[in-house]
């Protein structure tokens, strides 16, 4: 009698326990009734606890005896059934597979151990998962969507020249050659690298100077300046680019001063007004960046009120709106410009000097001192002068009050006296 059970239960154990890992290996490929039919078996008898397994049948032996006949019939099916997954297995498995983990499979059975196999889903945690976005189209990137779009663009610059924009956000000098420098800009995660010599225009005359230290200082006076640069090489392992920004400014010299529109004119010429970006700002006036060509704007075509540094009204990145007052395009080579910013606006004299008569009193700040005289501003952007009061000029800032002497609408002045200067605070 125990030997008839033992065989049941050998009968039994083997194609449950081979039929398992099948089942662990390949979850997709396994048909509905076979899965019920396992777990009917497994809920019966468990494979893992053999020994388990002897004790229940001997204790339930009356039971057994009676389903001996069913069970052979069901262990039989279910031993010709694992042969034909068996075969499935040996297509699906890979070919880095050796003979050596199917031994060690069938030594497993043989000892009723089984290997816990290690799962396969960690797989798809790699897989970048979708988005879910509110339009048709995405409008929130992730960021490996902002590396790649980065790469990209800068894989296009560099293959067809398309030109980008980007902030100086440093300048650096290598350590293995302190006399170079370099404009940094990152575009994304990457460094993009200009050489100084690709960066700024050398000046005609170097007074004295090496032409690396003048580089370098104007290259530092456009820190924060917004340029554009066409990429020449780039190295995604390490994250560098390395670009050209007179190259682009050559670009768009030749689209904007040499081309025309449908009608034959040029984009760019006298008297039309343009949006240009400031690169560099000092003390006598500001250079801008006018659609590839860099002009110097100087302090009296800034405003109409009368300044003494324009560093103090204008930095590095501002754009402005300019207004082109000649263009030389006589060598296409060496197209020049020169350009106003108080001339793209309204003058306020037109306006303001209606709001003053002659003979009555307004305060103002002291805007310039110079050897004509004290320029106070008045309410309106205009500047009145006065004659150096008795009591000494007054320092530049402070609040007076002007007398208003005479105005001519003509030629746009006023002129007026000091009198009264108000105590620093």
């Amino acid at each position: 009698m125990a030997t008839k059970k033992q065989e049941v239960l050998s009968e039994e154990r083997t194609p449950m326990e081979e039929a398992a890992p099948q089942t662990e290996m390949n979850p997709e490929l396994e048909e509905m009734d076979r899965k019920e039919m396992h777990d009917a078996i497994a809920a019966e008898s468990p494979p893992p606890q053999t020994e388990r397994e002897m004790t229940e049948t001997v204790e339930n032996s009356a039971d057994l005896n009676a389903k001996a006949d069913d069970e052979g019939a069901l262990s039989q099916t279910e031993t010709e059934e694992p042969k034909k997954a068996r075969g499935r297995k040996k297509t699906a498995e890979k070919p880095s597979e050796s003979d050596t983990e199917a031994h060690s499979d069938h030594k497993d059975v043989g000892d009723g151990v089984e290997e816990t196999p290690k799962p396969r889903k960690r797989r798809a945690s790699a897989r970048s998962k979708p988005v879910v976005s509110i339009d048709e189209r995405p409008t929130v990137e992730t960021e490996a969507d902002k590396a790649k779009n980065d790469l990209l663009d800068l894989l296009e610059s560099q293959k067809t020249g398309r030109i980008l924009t980007g902030t100086i956000q440093g300048v650096e000098r290598p350590a293995d050659n302190p006399s170079r420098s370099l404009a940094v800009i990152y575009h994304g995660e990457f460094k993009v690298m200009i050489p100084a010599e690709e960066a700024v225009e050398p000046p005609a005359d170097y007074r004295g100077r090496l032409p690396e230290d003048v580089l370098h200082y104007m290259l530092t006076k456009r820190l924060g300046a917004e340029v554009d640069y066409i990429v020449k090489g780039i190295d995604p392992k390490s994250g560098l680019a390395v670009a050209s920004r007179l190259e682009a400014m050559k670009s768009k010299r030749k689209a904007y001063y040499l081309g025309t529109d449908r009608d034959g004119n040029n984009l760019l010429y006298s008297g039309v007004c343009a949006e240009a970006r400031i690169v560099s700002a000092i003390r006598a006036g500001i250079f801008v960046d006018l659609f590839g060509l860099e002009i110097y704007i100087p302090l009296r075509e800034l405003s109409y009120q009368r300044w003494m540094d324009a560093a103090a009204y204008f930095q590095p990145g501002q754009r402005i709106l300019v207004k082109v007052l000649e263009v030389d395009r006589s060598d296409r080579n060496q197209i020049k410009a020169t350009a106003s910013v108080k001339q793209a606006g309204e003058n306020p004299y037109e306006k303001a000097l209606r709001r003053y008569s002659v003979g009555n009193r307004y305060v103002g700040t002291v805007s310039m001192v110079d050897t004509n005289g004290v320029f106070v501003a008045l309410d309106g952007g205009i500047d009145c002068l006065c004659s150096y009061p008795k009591r000494g000029r007054p320092p530049r800032g402070s609040r007076v009050t002007v007398r208003i002497l005479g105005i001519n609408n003509d030629s746009n002045r006023i002129w007026g006296a000091i009198t009264h200067i108000a105590a620093a605070r």
